[in-house]
């Protein structure tokens, strides 16, 4: 099995979501094999609290502007490691520690890649 269409624009939406709120380190995996009611974790590094809390809200913003329930949130009173899930798509949020600590990847690593595609920055000049 594979992700869904709407699974991989969703991707799309929340990765420009992360990224503009300095999100770094994107990493999009298919577990629709493993987890049948689930088609992509999107991993996301956030460098501080504050940062991440400012991400997961973004990507929060956006998914639902654009017509996506969210289903559950976890974490965010202490911005360490924030979940976001809206079904299809689930949305991990960490700070650098908690993301090297538990190792999604590694869990994962069996999983394939969902391509991301950030929208070109324009450098600002003084």
């Amino acid at each position: 099995m594979t992700a869904t269409a709407q699974a991989h624009d969703m991707v799309q939406i929340a990765a420009a979501a992360a990224d503009s709120k300095g999100g770094e380190d994107l990493v999009a995996l298919d577990v629709s094999g493993p987890l049948p009611l689930i088609d992509v974790f999107l991993l996301v590094t956030g460098r501080s609290e504050r940062n991440v809390a400012a991400i997961a809200d973004e990507i929060e913003d956006k998914l639902l502007e654009a017509g996506h329930k969210r289903l559950r949130r976890e974490g965010r009173s202490e911005s360490r490691w924030v979940l976001l899930d809206f079904g299809d798509l689930v949305v991990h949020v960490f700070h650098e520690e908690e993301r090297v600590y538990y190792g999604l990847e590694r869990l994962w690593k069996d999983c394939p890649t969902v391509p991301i595609e950030l929208p070109a920055r324009t450098a600002v000049e003084d």
